[in-house]
């Protein structure tokens, strides 16, 4: 469904806006550590893909006044990386904890 390279950057831009959805483009780049320009692309990927969607609060006078809601689709995929995601990270413990277990025998052979 999402490109493989851009799956954290989209699963956290997921959770973000499901906690927060009047999150703004430059609070979600600061948020994530990432610059404004690679947040808008990560934000129009995910408006283009209909798994979130722009609502303009009507009683604003600002162009800030939107939020970011997650439509149905964007919630069947917050759910399929977290679970994607889930398994890379449970792999990557599994070998740091293999590493540790090996480093502390070798330090014991010392």
């Amino acid at each position: 469904m999402i490109d493989g390279i851009y799956e954290e950057s989209h699963l956290k831009v997921l959770r973000l806006l499901e906690a927060n959805p009047a999150l703004s483009q430059r609070d979600l780049s600061q948020a994530l550590g990432i610059s404004l320009g690679k947040t808008n692309y990560c934000m129009r990927a995910l408006l283009d893909k209909g798994l979130i969607k722009m609502q303009n609060f009507r009683n604003s006078d600002s162009k800030l006044g939107y939020a970011y809601l997650l439509t149905p689709a964007g919630m069947v995929a917050k759910a399929e990386l977290t679970k994607n995601f889930l398994k890379i990270k449970m792999r990557e413990y599994e070998i740091l904890k293999q590493e540790i277990d090996q480093l502390r025998q070798e330090t014991k052979e010392l």
